[in-house]
């Protein structure tokens, strides 16, 4: 029951990083005019060989940490469901 509540809360807390970010990504779009590749990656991992004018949120650390965390959340939850009780 412990590792079903943790693994939970992780997921829960994964989504809602991630989300949020990709929200805050998607509302600060319209405000880019220089990219490369696709707008929504681009706004939040950004580049750094396109100089000082890179209009991005550069939040791509606080992404993966909540991709990260929604994995293991996942893998907790998928151990303990699919264990074997003695």
């Amino acid at each position: 029951m412990k590792r079903t509540i943790i693994g939970s809360v992780l997921m829960i807390t994964g989504v809602i990083i991630s989300l949020s970010l990709i929200i805050t990504a998607t509302l600060y779009i319209p405000k880019i005019t220089q990219w490369r590749g696709s707008k929504l990656w681009f706004a939040i991992f950004g580049a750094k060989d396109l100089g000082d004018t890179v209009q991005s949120l550069s939040v791509g650390i606080p992404f993966i940490i909540g991709l990260a965390l929604f994995l293991i959340g996942l893998s907790i939850l998928a151990i303990e469901y699919f264990s074997v009780k003695k």
